[in-house]
């Protein structure tokens, strides 16, 4: 937040907003485009996310980068699947069998739990999720709805870094606001593993 407000005189926030109204549709679809190619390609999409927000607001962004994310991981499950599956399991090497074991006993629930505590990277994660049995149905919307808390958290940061450039009266709330969902979303990990122990 304090690099964002140090380059706030560099970067013309009016002309930034002129460009997205300007693009009008072609904007948000560029940017899931451009979201999905990156989580195909091993990328990571934090800067994205943050990006997402900083762009198209807090609740139109979390809904684009969303949407991106969850494209571009359902592409790599099914180039996983049909594809490059030998390629896959080389690169994931011991990660593969605990995923495998985890969908097999728990299904969807399984990739719930790993888009909400992060044991894997998303996008390692995405290609090795192929290799199950678990349907591509149920890999969407399990991805859509768990990916919901840290997507939105990140792209509220960005949202308020956006605010930053503006020096608006709420800067401070919001800042606030973004921090307190970046750590509650980093307590969720702590909090699904006392759950499945308990379950246990």
């Amino acid at each position: 937040m304090a690099v964002v407000w140090s380059y706030r005189d560099y970067i013309n926030q009016d002309q930034v907003e002129l460009w997205l109204e300007r693009a009008g549709l072609w904007a948000p679809l560029f940017f899931i485009l451009l979201y999905a190619l990156a989580t195909v390609l091993f990328i990571p999409g934090t800067v994205l996310t943050i990006v997402g927000g900083a762009l198209f607001g807090p609740i139109y962004g979390s809904l684009i980068n969303l949407t991106g994310a969850t494209i571009g991981a359902s592409f790599a499950f099914l180039i996983s699947r049909y594809l490059v599956s030998d390629w896959v399991k080389q690169r994931a090497g011991d990660k593969i069998t605990k995923i495998l074991d985890g969908v097999d006993s728990e299904g969807w629930r399984f990739v719930a739990f790993t888009r909400l505590v992060p044991l894997f990277p998303f996008t390692i994660l995405n290609y090795v999720l192929g290799l199950t049995k678990i349907p591509l149905l149920h890999y969407i919307v399990a991805t859509w709805i768990f990916m919901l808390p840290g997507a939105f958290a990140y792209t509220y940061l960005g949202y308020a870094g956006s605010e930053a450039f503006k020096g608006g009266e709420s800067l401070v709330q919001n800042i606030m606001i973004a921090l307190t969902l970046i750590a509650i979303v980093a307590f969720i990990p702590r909090l699904i593993k006392k759950i499945r122990k308990q379950l246990r």
